[in-house]
C-alpha cells in the first residue's frame, strides 16, 4: 500500500462516507511511516464525528491536529496562525478534511491561494450504500457539485464502501466495482479500496483499488470518554 507522497492530501465526499475514519488512519498511517504528519479538520458540516475528538490519541501517535475556531462551533471557519506550518514546514506533510456536502467543500476555497501553490492531491471517497452515492451518475453529479464548490479538480477517487460495523465483504467488492467504473469515466485513479482490517487477507487481492485497512476510531458521540482522547471538549459553554 503506497502512502500519500504529496504535500497535502485533501479528503472529501458526502455525509457517511466514512471521511473523517479515514482521514484518522492515513494521518496514523503515515505518522507511523516516520513521516512528520498534521491533520486539518475543516468539517464545519457535521458536529458529531470529528477528527478531534481523537486529538489526544492522534497526538500520541505524533500527529498534529488543527481545528477551525472554537473546535466546530464557529459558522465562518478559522484556524489557528500555527496553520501556516502546513503551507511553509518542508518537511511536513498534511491531510485535510473536508465537510460533507458542497458548503463543507466550499471552505476549501478560503484557502486555495495558498492550496494551489502546494503539491497537493483531492481525492473524493464514495460509499456505494449511501443514496447520493448509489450509481455512478449519482455519485459523479455529487462530485462534480464537490468541484464547483470547492474550486479544485478532483484527483483521485477512493472506494470506502460500508454499512459501520454490519458492512460484509460484499458490500466492499460491489463498492469497488462502482468507483472503478466512476474512476474510469472520469479518467482518475481508484486510489484505495478503505475497508476494516479484518477483511484485509480476504479481500486484498480482489478489490482494484489498493486495500488500505483501518481500525475503527470513531464512534458514536455518546459512547466516547476522555480516555478515548476527548470528551466533545468544544461543546461546553
Amino acid at each position: 500500500m503506497k502512502l500519500p507522497d504529496r504535500k497535502i492530501t485533501i479528503i472529501s465526499g458526502h455525509y457517511g462516507t466514512g471521511k473523517t475514519e479515514f482521514a484518522v488512519n492515513l494521518a496514523i498511517a503515515m505518522a507511523r511511516d516516520g513521516r512528520k504528519v498534521s491533520l486539518v479538520d475543516l468539517d464545519i458540516v457535521n458536529p458529531y464525528f470529528r477528527s478531534i475528538e481523537r486529538k489526544a490519541q492522534l497526538e500520541q501517535e505524533g500527529v498534529v491536529v488543527h481545528v477551525t475556531s472554537q473546535g466546530g462551533k464557529a459558522d465562518i471557519p478559522a484556524l489557528p496562525a500555527a496553520i501556516m506550518s502546513v503551507f511553509i514546514d518542508p518537511e511536513l506533510q498534511t491531510v485535510i478534511e473536508l465537510g460533507g456536502d458542497p458548503g463543507g467543500a466550499r471552505v476549501r476555497g478560503y484557502y486555495k491561494p495558498q492550496i494551489d501553490q502546494t503539491p497537493h492531491d483531492f481525492w473524493f471517497l464514495i460509499n456505494r450504500n449511501r443514496p447520493e452515492n448509489a450509481t455512478a451518475e449519482k455519485a459523479i453529479a455529487y462530485l462534480r457539485q464537490t468541484e464547483v464548490a470547492s474550486r479544485q479538480k478532483i484527483t483521485g477517487i477512493i472506494n470506502s464502501t460500508h454499512l459501520g460495523r454490519e458492512t460484509s465483504t460484499e458490500d466492499i467488492l460491489r463498492g469497488d466495482a462502482q468507483a472503478a467504473e466512476i474512476a474510469d469515466i472520469l479518467g482518475l485513479p481508484l486510489i484505495y479500496t478503505v475497508a476494516e482490517r479484518k477483511f484485509e487477507d480476504e479481500l486484498k487481492s480482489l478489490v482494484k483499488g489498493s486495500f488500505f485497512p483501518i481500525d475503527l476510531y470513531m464512534i458514536k458521540p455518546w459512547e466516547l470518554s476522555e480516555t478515548k482522547g476527548g470528551h466533545f471538549a468544544w461543546l461546553e459553554t
